[in-house]
């Protein structure tokens, strides 16, 4: 029900009748009355704009009516108002839909891994571990692209667009915010430099001992490994690629820009746990590093993600990895 009241002369009155309405319009001119919609956004995202104000003023400089708008809105629990502007317009899924999109980029690649890549590999040419690892390097890359177009197909079937702008608020690619002030990028950015120091740690703990031959960072540092990549131009661009789809378009991009937002529903408050335990879960072609993965990510990527509401910090901690990882191989080429 919309509420018209008059502002005029020493107090309001309350305008109940059309006929009494018209004739204060006529009186003081046509108050323009401006209904702001409730945002098209998923079940249970609060609508941040809940009531409407309109004031018009005659020539001089009087208020001469006043108007309010009150749109009901259904306010999800546990989505503070500073974070609704985050979370409008995306869609939030049932965890059957969060498997789903789980199962849709973990089993390619443990099939790429584990049943396609030997067989590949008989049909490579090199000594020793050289043709498991160029099958690898490219099947788990053909994997990570497949990661990027899935995550393109679902945000066009979702939001009917691929602009950046629309792509922008979609995948969290926004600076972050802080949850106490609000503030957004700025000295906020420096919360990544502990976050790269842990991530760092990873390298440091226990794992169980991978099968013969599928280890890259063995490899590279086998004398075998060193050979081939002397020189080795072609490959190492192969590699980049797969640097540049596993930090930025391919994993991050996935479980960082395109799950965690669409988590809170199903999870509530624990959806930074879940995507972290999701996130270990899904590395069945590296299964040796889901340990260390479940104990360091959640917490290095996923939690500050969720918290600072931006991917572009899981995306910027893992990639430092990626940019280690390709100057240790260029010093390899060169």
């Amino acid at each position: 029900m919309f509420a018209i009241h008059d502002a005029q002369g020493h107090g309001q009155r309350s305008l109940a009748q059309e006929g009494r309405c018209d004739e204060v319009l006529g009186r003081h001119g046509q108050v323009a009355v401006r209904v702001v919609s409730a945002l098209r956004v998923a079940p249970g995202v609060p609508d941040a704009r809940q009531r409407a104000g309109v004031k018009r003023r005659r020539k001089d400089g009087k208020v001469m009516a006043s108007s309010h708008v009150t749109v009901p809105v259904s306010v999800a629990p546990g989505i503070p108002d500073r974070q609704l502007d985050r979370y409008q317009g995306i869609r939030q899924y049932s965890r059957a839909q969060i498997l789903a999109v789980w199962a849709a980029a973990a089993l390619p690649m443990g099939l790429a891994s584990w049943v396609v890549a030997p067989q590949f590999a008989d049909r490579l040419s090199g000594a020793g571990d050289v043709p498991m690892f160029k099958a690898l390097l490219i099947v788990l890359t053909a994997g990570l692209v497949w990661q990027f177009l899935l995550v393109a197909c679902l945000v066009w079937f979702e939001q009917r667009s691929l602009r950046w702008s629309t792509v922008r608020d979609a995948l969290w690619l926004r600076s972050p915010r802080s949850p106490r002030s609000g503030r957004v990028g700025g000295r906020l950015w420096l919360i990544v430099i502990p976050l790269v120091l842990l991530f760092g740690a990873e390298e440091f703990i226990p794992t169980v001992s991978p099968p013969a031959g599928r280890d890259l960072a063995t490899f590279f540092g086998s004398h075998a490994g060193q050979l081939f990549m002397s020189g080795n131009w072609a490959w190492f661009g192969v590699m980049l690629v797969m640097f540049l789809f596993n930090t930025v378009l391919g994993e991050e991009l996935l479980f960082r820009g395109l799950l965690l937002p669409r988590m809170k529903r199903a999870f509530g408050r624990g959806d930074w746990v879940a995507n972290g335990s999701l996130f270990a879960a899904y590395h069945l072609h590296v299964p040796w590093v889901m340990p260390a993965t479940l104990l360091i990510d959640t917490f290095a990527l996923c939690l500050p993600s969720r918290r600072y509401l931006s991917a572009w910090i899981g995306i910027v901690v893992h990639s430092a990895q990626s940019v280690f990882s390709a100057d240790i191989r260029l010093m390899l080429v060169v």
